[in-house]
């Protein structure tokens, strides 16, 4: 079944289309989730309410531009609301005048496993500015739109997001050079 069938009978509401959409995308539409989510369990509770939205806004969808962005865009828009709805996201207020802090020095280390769990640890208003801004690429003024706040509480949350992160992976680095140090000594005392 192509894509233009598949989208058609999922229009008319066919469960075998809908289960058949399901299969092609959650794997892609859960690591958005994933990204946005504290937990894996509120990351698949996400997907689900993400799915939900999907079915019922199917037929929204034109044929204009690419249908997998069509679903992240819904996808991400679904948890915000829900972040919104749960009043989970308190946003602070002041703005940060200088530039962006990057991420700087040698992170290529840090597997993908411990990146994620440190972004997920990130407190809700750091952790959806970040995810939008650096690893879905909208702009501030988007941002903004989305989550309801300023452009200068974007950016200020984004730099808080990166030095929270940046203190993050330096801890990490410290214990896995204090781990491997004790594994050194152990080794030679034995």
């Amino acid at each position: 079944m192509g894509l233009e069938e598949l989208i058609n009978n999922c229009k008319k509401g066919n469960r075998q289309a809908q289960e058949q959409l399901y299969r092609d995308y959650s794997r892609t539409l859960f690591g958005i989730c994933l990204k946005y989510s504290r937990t894996r369990m509120e990351a698949e509770d996400n997907l689900h309410d993400s799915f939900m939205v999907i079915y019922e806004k199917i037929g929204q969808f034109k044929f204009k531009g690419s249908f997998e962005g069509w679903l992240k865009r819904i996808t991400v828009n679904t948890v915000l609301q829900k972040y919104r709805k749960e009043e989970h996201l308190s946003l602070v207020t002041e703005n940060i005048e200088e530039g962006e802090p990057e991420l700087e020095g040698d992170y290529e280390n840090i597997s993908l496993s411990i990146l994620l769990n440190h972004i997920q640890e990130l407190p809700d208003k750091y952790r959806l500015t970040f995810n939008l801004y650096v690893l879905d690429g909208y702009t501030h003024k988007e941002i903004s739109e989305l989550l309801g706040t300023s452009q200068g509480t974007s950016k200020s949350n984004l730099a808080r997001a990166r030095n929270l992160l940046k203190e993050k992976i330096e801890i990490t680095k410290n214990k896995a050079i204090i781990g491997l140090l004790i594994f050194l000594l152990l080794g030679f005392c034995v």
